[in-house]
Order: C-alpha cells, then sequence, then structure tokens
C-alpha cells in the first residue's frame, strides 16, 4: 500500500493570516522535518480539503506552486507525492532562502485561478540583475502547464521525440516565419531561419560562422558585454565606434572601417544596450550601405523588438534594403522569461547551415518540446495576447519608473523617457561628481548597475524596470537615492 495510514494536518500555531499561506506554510515545515519523507503520497485534494474543512481549489493551488518549486511532484492517474530531490537541497544558500520566502505569500482562500498566478508570481525571484529583464512572474503558467503536456503525449505517441534538425523544429520555424514577416516586414523562408537556446547562443554562433582572419568585430562604445567576450573569446579583435544622442555615430564607423580590416558590426538598433537609444532610419540605411559597400556582416541584436510603448517599432535591419548581409537575432525568451532558453537566428541559408554543424558539434540539437510548445502557442494566438498583456504592463511599469525617478530625485539626475524596452538610462553625473564608487558593492539585489567609462566615478545606470513591479520599483529607486547621498 502506498498510503497504509492516514496523514493529518493541522493548522494550530500556524500565525499565517490566510488559509492558501497557512496550508503552504504546514506542508513545508512538514517536509522540511521530515514528517513527510521524499517519494511518500499526498492526501488527494478532496481528502484534504475535507479533512481541513477549506475549499478544496485552495488545495489545488497550494499543490500546484508546490510543485511549481519542486516540493511535490504530482503522476499521472497516481496522485501527488513529496518530491525525491527536494529544492534545499539542489539550490545555492541564496536561492534556498529565496524558496522559503514563498511561505510569506497571502492569498484569499476563495483564490481565482488569475489571482493565484499573481499570488506565486508574488513568491518568484527577484533577478539578482537588474538591467531589462522581463518579469517571470508574468508567465501564463497554467497555460504553459496544459500545453506542454498535450504536446508532449502528441509528440511521444507519434514517435516525434527523437532526433531532429539541428535548425530546430520545422514546425517553429515556420511559425516564426510567419511573425517576422508579418510583425518585422522580414522576407525570408523557413530555412533562412535557425532556433538556439537564447539570443547569446546566437551571438556565439554569428562568432562562428565569421573568420576573425577577415578583420575585428566593430562594437558600439558602450555594449552588451557578454557579446564582447563572445567576440574576443572566438578570437576577433574589437574595435569600438562612438555613441552619441541618437546611437551609433556613422561618420566614426566610417573612419574605422577606412582605417581597420573589418569583418562585422555588432548592433543593439531597436533599443542600444545600454542607453535604449533607437537608431533613426536614415543611420539605419547608411549602415546597410557601408555592409553592402565593403561586404561586412552587420549582426543585428534585436533584443527585446516586442516592447514598444509610444509608436509603431522603426523596421529592423534585416527588413530594409541593401539587408542582404545581416545576420538578426531574436528572443523569445523576454516574451516569456530568459529560464525558457528559445531565440533564434535569421540570416542566409549558407550561415544558417555553418550556424547548424556549430550546433551539431555542441548541442545536436534544441529543445524539441519547448519548440512543439511555443510554435503551438503562437499559432493558436496565444503568444501575441501575452506580448499585449505584458506590454501594458510594462509600460505602467516604465511610467511608474518616470515618476518615481522625478519624484525621490528631483533636478539631480536627468533621463529621456525611452519609447520602448525594459530599462531607463539615467545620468546620475551630478551626484557622483567628486565621489569614488568604484568599489562599490550594493546588498540590495535590485539597485541598478552603475556604467562608466574609465571605471572610476560613475555617470550613468541603466534601471531595468521589467522584473520589478511597482512597490519594488519605489523600494530599489529610494535605496539607489540613499546609496548616492550617503556614499562618500
Amino acid at each position: 500500500m502506498l498510503r497504509p495510514w492516514d496523514i493529518k494536518f493541522s493548522f494550530e500555531g500556524n500565525n499565517a493570516k490566510t488559509l492558501h499561506s497557512k496550508l503552504l506554510n504546514c506542508l513545508i515545515s512538514d517536509i522540511k522535518r521530515g514528517r513527510l519523507l521524499p517519494g511518500s503520497m499526498l492526501p488527494g485534494t478532496r481528502t484534504l480539503a475535507k479533512q481541513l474543512n477549506i475549499n478544496r481549489k485552495t488545495v489545488q493551488y497550494v499543490y500546484e506552486e508546490l510543485e511549481v518549486q519542486g516540493w511535490l511532484k504530482s503522476k499521472v492517474r497516481r496522485g501527488t507525492f513529496v518530491a525525491e530531490s527536494l529544492p534545499e537541497q539542489t539550490l545555492s544558500d541564496a536561492d534556498s532562502k529565496l524558496v522559503s520566502s514563498t511561505v510569506k505569500t497571502k492569498a484569499p482562500s476563495d483564490l481565482t485561478e488569475e489571482l493565484y498566478i499573481e499570488a506565486l508570481a508574488q513568491a518568484s525571484c527577484i533577478t539578482t540583475t537588474n538591467d531589462g529583464t522581463p518579469d517571470a512572474r508574468l508567465i501564463p503558467y497554467e497555460l504553459l502547464a496544459r500545453t506542454y503536456r498535450r504536446i508532449c503525449v502528441n509528440l511521444s505517441r507519434r514517435s516525434k521525440l527523437g532526433y531532429g534538425d539541428p535548425r530546430g523544429a520545422l514546425e517553429l520555424r515556420m511559425s516564426l516565419q510567419k511573425m517576422v514577416s508579418s510583425d518585422r516586414y522580414i522576407n525570408c523562408s523557413e530555412q533562412e531561419i535557425c532556433i538556439v537556446r537564447g539570443s547569446q547562443m546566437g551571438i556565439y554562433l554569428a562568432s562562428r560562422v565569421l573568420d576573425p582572419t577577415n578583420g575585428a568585430i566593430v562594437m558600439e562604445e558602450l555594449c552588451y558585454a557578454p557579446a564582447q567576450a563572445t567576440f574576443e573569446a572566438n578570437g576577433f579583435k574589437v574595435l569600438k565606434c562612438k555613441l552619441d544622442k541618437d546611437g551609433l555615430n556613422i561618420e566614426h564607423l566610417q573612419k574605422l572601417i577606412r582605417d581597420n580590416k573589418v569583418a562585422g558590426i555588432y548592433v543593439t538598433p531597436h533599443h542600444q544596450y545600454p542607453t535604449t537609444v533607437c537608431l533613426p532610419m536614415e543611420r539605419r540605411l547608411a549602415l546597410l550601405r557601408l555592409s553592402k559597400c565593403h561586404h561586412l556582416t552587420v549582426i543585428e541584436d534585436d533584443y527585446d523588438h516586442e516592447f514598444h510603448y509610444e509608436t509603431n517599432p522603426i523596421p529592423p535591419l534585416a527588413s530594409l534594403p541593401n539587408s542582404e548581409n545581416v545576420v538578426h537575432i531574436g528572443s523569445m525568451s523576454k516574451v516569456f522569461a530568459p529560464g525558457l532558453r528559445l531565440g533564434y537566428i535569421v540570416c542566409s541559408t549558407e550561415l544558417i547551415q555553418r550556424a547548424a554543424q556549430e550546433i551539431v558539434l555542441i548541442d545536436r540539437q534544441g529543445n524539441t518540446i519547448t519548440e512543439h510548445v511555443v510554435s503551438d502557442l503562437m499559432e493558436t494566438g496565444e503568444v501575441k495576447r501575452h506580448i499585449r498583456k505584458v506590454r501594458r504592463e510594462y509600460r505602467q511599469r516604465r511610467d511608474h519608473t518616470v515618476n518615481e525617478f522625478s519624484r525621490i530625485f528631483g533636478s539631480k539626475v536627468s533621463f529621456d523617457i525611452p519609447t520602448g524596452g525594459l530599462a531607463i538610462w539615467v545620468d546620475i553625473s551630478k551626484m557622483t561628481k567628486g565621489k569614488d564608487l568604484s568599489n562599490f558593492k550594493s546588498n540590495d539585489s535590485i539597485l541598478s548597475t552603475f556604467f562608466n567609462n574609465a571605471q572610476q566615478t560613475p555617470t550613468h545606470i541603466r534601471f531595468g524596470f521589467g522584473s520589478i513591479d511597482k512597490t519594488e520599483i519605489t523600494h530599489s529607486i529610494q535605496s539607489l537615492y540613499a546609496t548616492l547621498v550617503d556614499e562618500k
């Protein structure tokens, strides 16, 4: 017998304010102290709800939440069990504290599915880097879980879970082809698309298919550091091009090309990283003319194209005239969460084939199930609906960030309101002049990263508002203000 004795639970001595939190506390506590052993079976939701005299949905939501966190595991037609490998045995100390903090989640006993997801989101982690990452708490958990289960069953029945195309599932490439064609004006076929594990892998593959003996890579003066490290690790010399209020300085780029042997140019034109500036159309066209004239590859990192708030975004480089040499890199991870690890490359068939050869050497192929799940969600319109939903939320967070910086800092800082993206570029030079913050380390996980050229006195910060809600935004800005005022 799996359960020879009925397990009894009690809320006595539990100080949580809601039934949801009481049950959450109770189960985690019993697992931690060994009363519920790994592998042991829990009562059914109906049985436990009757025992505790609470709503069955409350039990269901708690079970699902603990399964997401790794404490429980459900088995089809068998029941719910304590996980064999518990979270605290596999996580770092910092992450274990983060998981434990979910005990404090508050939710009403008659929690609806929408409110449950919101409550679960409050228990999720706040990113340790705050430079413009999305909020994993906004993921449509229930929809993803249902789709994963259905897709997994279908693929298994059709024997489609073996080795596949290193370029990625054809279904997802076809879905992406429809998206980039209709939404981004990029004319391509599914043969010119390769699925990767996030935009960083796309950057890595771009650095691998290019030849460092053909010349250096030009990058923006302030740029995405992991991208620079990737090109340097693959043998490229990196040249820095100046930036101004409109982004990449084309005149300086022309000088670099004239004075050096250049193989390619890496840019973030939609929202320049880290300054958030959108590269104007005339500069995009000038960049592409230079690319065609000098046979230069342009690596376009379009990492957050979906998030625009004021007007429709300028079309990507890959959709414009003279874009034959463009490698367009996009990410679905920003749409959902970084943990999804799903991106794509759009470029010539020749480069796609070379990228596929690199994938075979390091990864063989991507995650077939995830690729089919995302394709299904794209085809049913769920991805588009989710983008519209989170875009509204992120716009509200942007506006709140702007208001709070103005309220808390007043005229001590300056910034331009970004038209899109998940971060704001703030000039703090008035407050840091004469101060040495080069060794400053913050204990506040949502305090923004400092930027400066000389690595001495910081002049700007890239404040990410995407991964934190309005309350956390206010707290972060207040902490930043206290830091800049008190630091000597």
